[in-house]
């Protein structure tokens, strides 16, 4: 996978503890890189962090990426080979109760990481992960590009649009240079689904927690349409990224979209729908549609991934029916059976590889 290029790497990803950054750290894991983590904190109950006992599984730092000298003094210590940026803020309703410490995290926290790398003595590679909704959303039908503008209506998609406007700013001002021992590259991807996400106000993990407890699951946008897809898609995307910026110095300052074909837009209520089989529940006693939005949330955001087409040989790899199979499953097995999860996590993985081997696509070799 990924040509080998992480095999006994040291790899360094911050926000480990939450749902993508443990994903990722699994994955990592399976491929024979050494893992270390940056993360404040453990952001949710259950967490997926420790489900998967991953601190006993890599060295973890409990850490706030916004203490500068305190995270310098950490990778100066590992001197990792690649880093993966993801620790952030992440909850759009949390940044409206919660502005300052939104921006202070997702714009303070990801300059802190470029200038521990801005004053590196030694290689490294970094994937700069902000989110599909950095785009300045007109709400319009096709999918936004690379080239359009940054932006956001909102505090949370101000701070991923200034957080990539700062990945832009250092890379011109620092790690564009010949002499420069960096290189960089942001990642952009959105509504992602999958196993192990218990965060606040996700769709997802509010289905889950209801079905649970047999309650039917409040849903205030029915209607609102998202092109979803499987955490393990982007991810596969950073690590091609990643693998590709460390041997091409000509994607270095680049920025890449990662999301899925048009087919998986679906509306929330259609998820619900789906999802519900797997866990054979009666529709009717699924979900009940509430009308309570109290911020503005955008009917309709895709991306265009033409370009991590064209240079990383990057596309997605599960079709709607097996993203829904994944994440109903996954959630299934932990509510209702005993089966060891770090496994079955890890059987996805395998299962996810040998649908893209199939498909044969560049980074399964």
């Amino acid at each position: 996978m990924f040509n080998n290029i992480y095999a006994n790497k040291k790899v360094l990803v911050t926000g480990n503890t939450g749902f993508k950054g443990s994903w990722l750290t699994a994955w990592l894991l399976q491929m024979g890189a050494k893992v270390f983590g940056i993360s404040k904190d453990i952001p949710t109950n259950p967490s997926l962090f420790e489900v998967l006992d991953l601190n006993s599984k890599i060295t973890y730092y409990q850490q706030d990426i916004r203490d500068f000298e305190k995270v310098k003094k950490i990778i100066d210590e590992v001197r990792p080979d690649f880093i993966f940026h993801l620790a952030a803020q992440p909850i759009v309703s949390y940044s409206y109760e919660n502005p300052l410490e939104t921006l202070s995290s997702n714009v303070l926290g990801t300059a802190n990481i470029l200038e521990c790398l801005r004053v590196l003595n030694f290689p490294c590679t970094a994937v700069m992960i902000t989110s599909d909704k950095c785009y300045d959303n007109v709400e319009w039908v096709w999918g936004y590009k690379e080239t359009d503008a940054l932006g956001g209506k909102d505090i949370y998609s101000g701070s991923k649009g200034a957080a990539e406007l700062v990945c832009k700013s250092y890379f011109h001002s620092f790690f564009k240079r010949k002499t420069s021992k960096v290189r960089i590259a942001t990642a952009r991807a959105g509504n992602v689904i999958g196993g192990g996400d218990w965060a606040l106000d996700r769709i997802v993990p509010d289905c889950m927690l209801s079905w649970n407890e047999g309650r039917a699951v409040e849903i205030r946008s029915p209607q609102a349409t998202r092109p979803w897809q499987h955490v393990l898609e982007p991810l596969s995307g950073y690590l091609q990224l990643g693998a590709e910026l460390a041997e091409n110095p000509e994607l270095n300052g680049d920025s890449f979209n990662f999301g899925p074909k048009s087919e998986n837009s679906h509306t929330v209520v259609q998820l619900l729908k789906d999802l519900s089989k797997v866990w054979k529940i009666e529709e009717n006693s699924a979900y009940i549609i509430t009308d309570n939005i109290t911020f503005h949330e955008a009917g309709l955001l895709k991306l265009n991934c033409d370009k991590a087409l064209f240079h990383l040989k990057w596309t997605s790899t599960l079709d709607y029916q097996t993203l829904i199979k994944f994440t109903g499953e996954w959630y299934h097995e932990f509510y209702k059976e005993t089966e060891n999860i770090f496994d079955l996590t890890i059987s996805q993985i395998a299962e996810y590889q040998n649908i893209a081997k199939k498909l044969n696509l560049k980074w399964t070799n």
